[in-house]
């Protein structure tokens, strides 16, 4: 399957650079997987496609300040680290620019000297291993010295770094946001509670896959990079027994879908409480076992994850919506509106 046939023609204008004032007034478009019928309205009215015994699951990852700006000790030259994840104690694998300028021994300076760097490892694609010195607790001084780490179509600085979280995140690490999750006010999630669709939450800390292009022409030469999740025994029991009951499985994003499916595929399609990294890669003709539908925003081009909403949807029918979208503009990626897929 060539990764061509998952391109479409994308006015830039289209791209969202800065959030709404109000999270769930977003547009949402509701697109029927088996028929590929096409609803419009706006996020906030998502209470009318769930139903009493479905399941939310949302993805409760936090996005660490993980960008940093930095001058390489011995020349003073301008370092940008984007901090991807821990590998141990004060040891972070990252994304360097320019990386040529960071060799095994460089030592990067941030902040007048607060947090220092030593490359201890070249990767490829500019990653380097760091390893971190600083007094106090890292965090604090990452939370002082670092800047949301926006994907590079967004232009725009953020006003309230907040607004690159989700309301409900909790567990740091992760070097980019659940998107879709940003759709959700406290007060939407508490009317979905309300009406009796249970709420349930995985962790998958977001990474490297984020920003990595897919380079092959066919996909199925793609290679995903490892995430980090974790689903504890509550949230495994719950969605076990709505499916026993008959409700749906709808994942918020394709980060908790990726988690649910890595899971269920190893489990015989049940949820069972573990971690672990997954590299699970979802395109057409992926038989899925875990979710039954899915919110997600509007992706990228030739992206992975519009491969994994086609496998859900069938490529047809996300094109023929993708188009639909782009002749009603609809606003696209991380702070673009949002699709229900059921």
């Amino acid at each position: 399957m060539k990764v061509d046939l998952f391109d479409f023609n994308l006015p830039e204008s289209l791209i969202a650079q800065t959030p709404l004032k109000n999270r769930s007034d977003s547009r949402l478009m509701v697109l029927n997987k088996e028929t590929g019928d096409i609803k419009h309205t706006v996020f906030k009215n998502i209470t009318e496609y769930l139903q009493p015994g479905d399941c939310l699951v949302l993805n409760d990852t936090k996005v660490l300040p993980a960008r940093l700006f930095g001058i390489k000790e011995d020349t003073g030259a301008k370092i940008e680290v984007l901090l991807l994840k821990q590998t141990e104690d004060d040891r972070w694998e990252t994304l360097v620019k320019p990386a040529k300028r960071i060799k095994i021994g460089s030592e990067i300076i941030f902040g007048d000297g607060k947090l220092k760097a030593t490359c201890i490892e070249e990767k490829e694609h500019g990653g380097r291993i760091l390893e971190f010195q600083y007094e106090g607790i890292f965090y604090e001084v990452l939370d002082a010295l670092g800047e949301m780490p926006l994907p590079p179509y967004i232009k725009e600085q953020l006003d309230d770094r907040d607004r690159y979280q989700t309301v409900y995140a909790k567990e740091s690490g992760s070097a980019a946001a659940p998107t879709a999750g940003l759709h959700f006010t406290e007060e939407l999630l508490e009317e979905i509670k309300n009406m009796g669709v249970h709420i349930a939450f995985i962790t998958l800390h977001v990474g490297l896959g984020t920003f990595r292009p897919v380079s092959v022409e066919d996909v199925d030469k793609h290679s995903m990079h490892a995430e980090f999740y974790q689903v504890n025994e509550e949230t495994a029991e719950l969605i076990n027994n709505v499916k026993k009951q008959g409700g749906r499985i709808i994942s918020v994003g394709t980060t908790s879908t990726r988690t649910l499916e890595t899971i269920a595929s190893a489990n015989n399609g049940q949820i069972v409480s573990t971690s672990g990294w997954t590299d699970i890669f979802i395109f057409p003709g992926y038989e899925f076992k875990g979710i039954d539908g899915m919110i997600t925003n509007f992706h990228l081009p030739k992206s992975t994850l519009i491969m994994l909403v086609s496998a859900l949807a069938g490529r047809e029918h996300v094109l023929h919506a993708y188009e639909e979208a782009v002749n009603q503009k609809y606003r696209f990626f991380s702070f673009g509106d949002a699709m229900l897929i059921i």
